[in-house]
């Protein structure tokens, strides 16, 4: 096991603990070796700029995901242990943020175990007021951590926060290579990312229309790795049924404005079959002539049921046919 002698954790102090200690303790530590009985833990408090990186990349990963059509795991600060062979912790290490392209093969439970839980796909390490690259990147090299990203958040004046000398903005790839670490231009994990753009994306306040274009072509392009899509997410394929529902609502009463009743309601019945709400061959059936077609399309876009849509007209007209309530016949709203 590498020696911690020979590392050094810039920005954190180190105190005497206890294996008993560790055990109790509940604050969060960079680093905890049980050999040595010694902790190290960052000096700084953690503030917005170290925060923010690992919440941006929690929902940039949730974009990507949706996308792809299927759940991507961003777990957050997580504990990394090597246990010994009685499974006690023998050296602790505190990531950022760790993600899974596949949760379900993860086998985390409130750690992460090397040898027994997979390894993540990427760890985020944020560096403000520390510099990971003496101390912990090599541990995570000795582990066998497959990609690692060190971002250094953008922030007005580096200098009056406390960051460590050589430290510049931006975000760095190691990937892993045989036993040792290589900087990369890109992400490994998330083909065709690069690091100048995984950082501005980290440091935007809210994703950029053209994040929003990365984000969207990493997601299509995991998908069909694995043969999934937008449709497979619930959310956006709820969202694409509406859209499409819309787009053939409008095209339909541009082009068909003094369409014959008949056609009026074919129309109004494949808008609701593309919302997948059920609906019955008589719809429309007895509206007074007049009735606006565009109140009626906005009733079919907005109602969750075919009754709800007969009550959507109930302000514009007098008499309307409901076909829910059996044999055609007329009723009073």
């Amino acid at each position: 096991m590498l020696p911690l002698s020979e590392l050094e954790f810039v920005g954190c102090v180190s105190f005497p603990m206890t294996c008993d200690e560790y055990d109790r303790y509940e604050d969060r530590l960079e680093v905890w070796d049980a050999e040595t009985e010694t902790a190290w833990r960052v000096e700084a408090l953690i503030g917005p700029a170290h925060a923010g990186a690992v919440g941006a990349l929690a929902a940039l990963v949730e974009r990507i995901a949706a996308v792809r059509g299927s759940g991507i795991g961003c777990y957050g600060s997580t504990d990394l242990q090597v246990r010994d062979a009685r499974g006690e912790p023998r050296r602790v290490m505190r990531a950022d943020d760790i993600v899974y392209l596949y949760p379900s093969r993860a086998n985390l439970v409130d750690v992460m175990v090397v040898g027994e839980s997979a390894f993540p796909d990427v760890v985020l390490e944020v560096d403000h007021t520390t510099d990971v690259r003496r101390g912990k990147l090599p541990l995570y090299e000795s582990w066998g951590f497959p990609e690692v990203w060190v971002e250094v958040p953008d922030v007005p004046d580096p200098r009056a926060l406390g960051r460590p000398p050589g430290l510049r903005a931006g975000l760095t790839i190691y990937l892993l290579e045989g036993d040792s670490y290589h900087e990369s231009p890109m992400s490994r994990t998330f083909p065709g990312w690069h690091a100048a753009a995984i950082h501005t994306a980290l440091n935007e306040i809210g994703p950029s229309a053209w994040t929003c274009t990365e984000l969207e072509r990493l997601g299509r392009t995991l998908g069909e790795r694995d043969g999934t899509g937008p449709d497979d997410d619930p959310m956006l394929r709820s969202l694409r049924a509406e859209a499409r529902a819309e787009g053939f609502a409008k095209g339909f009463l541009e082009s068909c404005a003094e369409a014959e009743a008949k056609i009026f309601a074919d129309g109004m019945r494949e808008v609701l079959r593309l919302r997948g709400i059920p609906c019955s061959e008589n719809l429309l059936a007895g509206i007074p002539d007049g009735l606006p077609a565009s109140v009626v399309a906005a009733a079919a876009l907005a109602c969750d049921s075919e009754r709800d849509f007969y009550a959507r007209l109930r302000a514009h007209v007098g008499k309307v046919i409901d076909p829910c309530q059996g044999n055609g016949g007329k009723r009073t709203w």
